[in-house]
């Protein structure tokens, strides 16, 4: 998709997704304007000078306020929807809170986007929306389902909407990594399970493939890439490979694997080189949007971080979070991890 000479708006977009998204952008297309949608001033002016380009601007605002997106998207030809909360322990204590942002918010993003004459929009979910056992996967699997059927009230001609759903980023905001490198220092690292496995890629990974989605969206799509499963002792080895491991037990809302592509949605499904593409139920879905290609998946088929045949070597792991600019990572040890009931 060429962006040159087009307003593009990110919600969300001074946290980590946002700030690859805008460099990325920046670096690959001259856009007539590059709308930031935020509600933290700091970061604005952080990112203001941080990135110092003609076509960015900053809008203060809250997907929670419909009036101020109504504001927001005038003009706008294409919204990534990447604002939301997203940390599990924080929505299952506020669970109002992550619903008017995640849903709600979810549902403004479609009234105005259909109202102001946006062209498309992409709205960034998480393995955690499939057969969800907390209130974040709960609210996203709510956001999706508003956002594909957001086609329904634009009609033919309108916007159109589509989702990207993947898993764990490495370097963002709540991921584990610097929370481990932390406890090294002591001597020991938490875990809640250690048969935990995760999806996982890194921010430039995420921002290509919503990029793609965008092009290729015919509207009412989720797209789920293929992409590669961690151990979570693994990543112990990989960061702390000296330190004694406490187990903690699972958290609230937590789950031992994660699930990107459900059993009843492969029926929906169609499989291609680095990605599965989950058509949507809905007699509006026509011939003419039908994605033609790949392959069909089999019956009972998932897509699970447990049974997923592309894993993360230590090595590999320990080159993603050295690829974070962290301090050098000490040497395995000539111990062997051991775990602390």
């Amino acid at each position: 998709m060429d962006l040159n000479d087009k307003v593009v708006l990110v919600t969300g977009g001074t946290g980590s997704f946002g700030q690859q998204f805008v460099e990325t952008v920046l670096r690959r297309w001259q856009p007539r304007k590059l709308i930031v949608f935020s509600r933290d001033e700091l970061k604005q002016h952080e990112m203001a000078q941080k990135f110092d380009h003609p076509a960015l601007r900053f809008f203060l605002g809250d997907v929670r306020d419909r009036d101020r997106l109504y504001r927001a998207f005038q003009g706008v030809d294409y919204v990534v929807h990447a604002a939301a909360l997203k940390q599990v322990p924080a929505a299952e204590y506020n669970p109002f809170e992550a619903v008017k942002t995640n849903i709600l918010g979810g549902q403004n993003i479609v009234d105005a986007a259909i109202d102001c004459g946006v062209q498309r929009v992409i709205a960034l979910s998480t393995d955690k929306a499939v057969n969800p056992v907390n209130l974040y996967g709960a609210t996203k699997l709510c956001m999706e389902k508003l956002l594909i059927q957001g086609n329904s009230y634009a009609g033919a001609e309108g916007a159109k909407f589509a989702c990207v759903r993947y898993g764990n980023v490495v370097g963002s905001r709540g991921s584990v990594i610097p929370v481990f490198w932390q406890q090294r220092l002591s001597g020991k690292v938490t875990v809640t399970d250690p048969r935990m496995t995760r999806f996982w890629l890194t921010l430039q990974q995420g921002v290509d493939f919503v990029l793609r989605a965008l092009a290729l969206m015919r509207g009412g799509e989720i797209f789920v890439p293929k992409i590669p499963t961690m151990g979570i002792m693994d990543l112990v080895a990989a960061i702390a490979p000296d330190c004694d491991v406490q187990i903690t037990g699972i958290r609230p809302g937590e789950k031992l694997h994660e699930v990107l592509v459900s059993a009843d949605e492969s029926r929906l499904a169609r499989e291609f080189a680095d990605m599965f593409v989950i058509q949507p139920a809905h007699v509006w879905w026509t011939t003419t949007r039908a994605w033609e290609g790949g392959q069909p998946l089999p019956d009972g088929f998932v897509y699970s971080s447990e049974t997923n045949p592309w894993k993360l070597t230590i090595a590999e792991l320990r080159t993603m979070v050295e690829s974070l600019g962290l301090p050098q990572l000490v040497p395995p040890g000539q111990r062997r991890l051991r775990t602390v009931a």
